[in-house]
This record gives C-alpha cells, structure tokens and sequence, in this order.
C-alpha cells in the first residue's frame, strides 16, 4: 500500500523489450536504498516487483518486470531511457498516510488537457476515460503518475487539481505537457462502495422472491 508521496524523482535508465512484456531499469537513490529482490515499489503510480537491486550511491539502481496487462493499462510502455518517473516505497506499518490509500493498481490512463499558471499555483485539466467518471467527485481523491491529488472540478470527461510549487518541482507534473499521458487510479473505498451495494441489492431481490 502507497500514499501518493512521491519520494524520488527518478530516471529510467534502460528498457529490454521480453516479447509480451518489459525489464525496466530504473535509477533512483533514495527508493533503492535498502531495496531487496521481491520489494514493491511504485513507478508512476504502478506497483512493480523489484527484480534485482544494486545499491551503489553513485549509481543505484533497481529492475522490474512489467506484464502486458500493466502495458496495456498504463503509459510504462512508451517510457524510454532517460524519462522521468515518480517514484515511492510502500508505506511501513504504522507511518503516517500523508496522502491517501494507493494500491499502485492504475485503473486506467488520463491526458493532459491544459494546463493554466496562477501566482503561486498551476491548475491542470486531465481527460477521464468514461469507466472511470462515476469514481471522481470535487475534493475527492485521485492518484495521478502515483501523485497524491484532491480533484478542484469534476467533469463528465475530465478533472482539474491544483499543483503546488513543490508538486511542480518534484514530481513529473511539473514537465508534462498538454497530449502527455499519465496513469490514474481512483479512490478504491469508492469501488468497494459501489461493489458492496451492487450485491446488497441483489440479495435484497433475492430475498424479496423468496418470501
């Protein structure tokens, strides 16, 4: 489980195309400290495996195998050697939840629409596929590249966040411009939510039938 913190501005250093999938290589001092083989750790919001380490302050690295399902969800397949990712670790027991729950499960991929300065602040719309829409509601939660955000406005097809000036400097929302992807992930209470009452009804007809 994540927060949407993200800890480390990180770069990808190679990717090895394996057929249905992709090996990434991933630089990123302060994640790969202390990182072991079977570590989660997030990389523009989507949790990877790591698969081997090398934990060398001048040039620490980790590796992560990226499935097909994860290609096809999210934009790791159009990252390339020297783009940049917003990396996290999962978050220790007992910390505290700056953000809100992540799962590193993205649900689906946005874009960035536009993007209007303020004076101290920047105000950036994202387009929202349609399956997702019903999970966004104004000052909710959305998970964007793996970024904790508070929705300002929600539309049929798209959200506006506020980004603060470290948000700017930090993290890879402080570079993307209007065409780039990015991944979101919706609030996963707000699933349960639906899913929980979608069965509650159901045993209610069944019920109902049955006296």
């Amino acid at each position: 489980m994540f927060t949407g913190i993200v800890e480390e501005l990180g770069e990808i250093v190679a990717v090895e195309q394996l057929g249905d999938s992709v090996r990434l290589t991933v630089r990123g001092p302060v994640v790969t400290a202390g990182a072991r083989h079977g570590d989660s750790i997030a990389v523009n919001g989507v949790c990877l495996t790591v698969v081997d380490e090398k934990i060398d302050p001048a040039d620490a690295t980790f590796t992560a195998d990226v499935m097909a399902e994860t290609l096809r969800r999210s934009s790791l397949g159009a990252l390339t050697p020297g783009s940049r990712v917003n990396l996290e670790r999962p978050m220790a027991l007992g910390g505290r939840l700056g953000g809100h729950l992540v799962q590193g499960h993205v649900d689906g991929m946005g874009e960035i629409i536009s993007r209007t300065p303020g004076e101290h602040w920047e105000v950036v719309r994202i387009s929202l596929p349609a399956a997702l829409a019903r999970y966004v509601v104004d000052k909710g939660s959305i998970t964007v590249d793996g970024i904790s955000l508070t929705v300002v406005e929600a539309g049929p097809d798209w959200f506006t966040v506020s980004l603060i000036p470290t948000t700017l400097a930090l993290t890879t929302l402080g570079v993307k411009q209007p065409g780039d992807p990015v991944n979101l992930e919706v609030d996963v209470i707000a699933k349960y939510v639906e899913r929980l009452s979608a069965y509650g009804d159901n045993a209610a007809t069944t019920a109902g039938d049955r006296s």
